[in-house]
């Protein structure tokens, strides 16, 4: 049997269980720094798989790593598992059906992405023993991607020093690899602090922070024309100062994400960002005071490993779909507009194709479309380690991320089809690795000609800490 097949066929072996681990973490999601159900799960699973464990990976209680093997270089998937506030809703009903609960649901099928990774791992794991091969794999069970930028904090702290190649995936409507675009971002708190006061009988006397919100978000409106046309600003309230309108509002709390090409383009953004806020706070003789919550790098890519993936999703071709996963495919595509639709394809760089509601075929490396500007932690390890990201085709094409329409995908035969070929993609690629003595050093040449004019600087500040949460 060629090592190709076999790693397939090891795989495939282990799909039920992996399939069924997804569907757990579906059923019990679990937002940033809270996921001590999914990291239990994935842990149980590392512990029946036989390998090395660490827990409490950065300080960090709900961030996990399995290693197995032994030599050679490392090979480190990253899996996750953190879910979305306000996107609870019944796997396999293409209406919206919101399940009892905190409304909490996987809104980006992260309940796949961390048994995908997993399954990917344990195969090259047992692919590794079965060719007596040196070398070392390892699974990183990673939290908080949603905003929490784990990953930034696990950089931080070295858990990642030691490793030669870094693997991962996404979920998407297209089959390929990963386009390396994606935005630098941080996420900032300012919380205004002025005088409360009666406002009909002394509204002089108070000084309202709830203005000073909003005339922060007016000055950042008019920003917007003066900045580049790819970074992105947008902004959440966190605390409105209260739900009396005759009391002045003494204290409000907004935040912001600001995102842009690199790191350095972000940081003169945040800079005018605080300016606008000081603006504010100087108009309405409020203070205000500023929290950096959390910050991701852009992504970097990596010609080697790209090329290696690419060549797996060629061997492998896409996933095989049925008429059921088609049928169920299309009821979803009926809940979106057509732009919805037609997006994905603008983005991908290929023809729009009314009759093909799931992924068919494999997307050409390098092609260019509009860009899908999102923001993500992986950033940061592909900083420091040359790192390649599958997109595997879990989802209806025109299924906005973020949505009850993806949430509705979790559970279903698609889904987890989509997952398992794209765990063998994977795999692949890591036995392609594994297999090539130069590899490696061709892969880290490429990450070092890449950051050679802009050495790594996490964006994280040294006094900020993972936001841990308390089970």
């Amino acid at each position: 049997m060629q090592n190709i097949e076999q790693i397939w066929t090891l795989v495939d072996a282990k799909r039920d269980a992996f399939e069924a681990l997804s569907d757990r973490v579906f059923d019990t999601p679990e937002i940033a720094y809270t996921e001590y159900r999914a990291v239990a799960e994935h842990t149980a699973m590392l512990e029946r798989e036989g390998v090395r464990i660490a827990k409490d990976i950065a300080g960090i209680p709900t961030a996990v790593m399995g290693e197995a093997g032994e030599g050679g270089p490392v090979i480190a998937f990253l899996g996750e598992y953190d879910a979305l506030p306000g996107l609870a809703q019944q796997s396999g009903v293409a209406e919206p059906t919101p399940l009892p609960g905190d409304g909490t649901g996987h809104g980006c099928g992260h309940n796949l992405l961390g048994a995908g990774a997993l399954l990917a791992a344990t195969a090259v794991k047992d692919w590794l023993a079965a060719n007596h091969q040196p070398g070392r794999v390892r699974y990183y069970g990673c939290p908080a991607e949603e905003g929490g930028a784990a990953k930034g904090f696990m950089v931080r702290a070295g858990v990642f020093d030691d490793v030669d190649i870094a693997i991962t995936w996404h979920a998407m409507p297209f089959a390929g690899v990963n386009d390396a675009l994606a935005l630098a971002n941080t996420r900032i708190d300012f919380t205004f602090t002025g005088r409360a006061s009666h406002a009909a009988a002394a509204p002089h006397l108070g000084r309202s922070a709830l203005d000073a919100v909003e005339l922060m978000n007016v000055g950042v409106n008019y920003m917007r024309e003066h900045m580049p046309s790819d970074a992105r600003i947008h902004y959440a309230l966190l605390d409105a100062g209260g739900v009396a309108p005759n009391v002045v509002q003494a204290r409000a709390t907004v935040r912001y994400a600001v995102r842009a090409r690199d790191i350095q383009e972000m940081q003169a953004l945040n800079e005018r960002v605080r300016k606008c806020a000081q603006g504010a706070a100087l108009m309405t003789e409020t203070t205000v005071a500023t929290r950096i919550v959390s910050a991701v790098s852009n992504l970097v890519g990596n010609a080697p490993l790209e090329q290696a993936m690419h060549q797996a999703w060629q061997r492998l071709g896409p996933p095989q779909f049925d008429a059921a996963d088609r049928e169920f495919a299309e009821q979803i595509r009926a809940t979106l507009g057509e732009e919805d639709i037609r997006a994905p394809y603008r983005r991908a760089g290929l023809p729009f194709r009314r009759d093909q509601p799931l992924a068919d075929e494999i997307v050409p490396l390098g092609l260019q479309g509009e860009r899908l500007l999102g923001s993500s932690d992986v950033g940061d390890v592909s900083w420091v380690v040359p790192l390649v990201q599958a997109d595997g085709p879990t989802i209806a094409i025109g299924t906005p991320f973020h949505s009850w329409q993806l949430t509705a995908h979790g559970k279903t035969p698609l889904a987890k089809k989509a997952m398992v070929h794209t765990a063998k993609v994977m795999a692949t690629t890591a036995v392609d690795v594994l297999r090539d003595a130069t590899f490696v050093a061709r892969a880290k040449a490429d990450l070092q000609a890449r950051t050679r004019d802009t050495p790594y600087q996490n964006p994280i500040p040294a006094d900020v800490l993972p936001p841990v949460r308390p089970r």
